[in-house]
């Protein structure tokens, strides 16, 4: 894909429902065959609604990024600031909330450039510390963290219905 067909755009209050949508197709595509139905829609009807993605737009804590393609969304990722688990080191650590790519462009360059979108925006903002969660089962987004100097810090849970999962805790130094 050539960048030149390829937009970042920042997020604004109007895509709450295609953020919601996106998130809900490109969460379900990646791990709707290693968990149950049940958990699975449990957990998108508290992820992604559209209400639920307002708000997170509206907190000033947090950030999202569009990736776009001819002016559809194929990706979008989302920073937020907060408070981070105490294996995250660096004294204005930020975290990747979400960085999702719609499956028919995963390996185009769309999450290459999402991640590189999102350390300009972190560093220019003031972060050094980049950081995130990822399941234990999710190889591909291991290495693709880890192509990103990404390395393993510690690990969390993570809800998925009634499902408690493990997520490898990442980070990168942004000096």
């Amino acid at each position: 894909m050539g960048t030149a067909e390829l937009n970042i755009r920042l997020a604004t209050p109007s895509d709450a429902a295609l953020l919601a949508e996106l998130g809900a197709k490109t969460f379900a595509d990646t791990f709707a065959a290693d968990n149950t139905p049940e958990d699975m829609a449990a957990y998108l009807a508290t992820a992604f609604g559209p209400t639920q993605q307002a708000a997170e737009l509206a907190d000033p804590d947090c950030f999202f990024l569009i990736a776009e393609k001819h002016a559809v969304p194929i990706g979008y990722a989302l920073l937020r600031s907060h408070a981070a688990p105490d294996c995250v080191t660096g004294t204005q650590p930020v975290e990747l909330v979400r960085l999702y790519v719609a499956q028919e462009s995963i390996g185009s360059g769309v999450g290459a450039m999402l991640m590189q979108s999102c350390i300009d925006e972190a560093k220019e903002n003031g972060f050094d510390t980049l950081w995130l969660g990822v399941w234990e089962h999710n190889h591909r987004a291991q290495k693709f963290y880890s192509k990103w100097d990404f390395r393993t810090v510690g690990t969390h849970a993570f809800q998925l219905g009634s499902d408690a999962q493990t997520d490898y805790l990442m980070q990168r130094d942004l000096k």
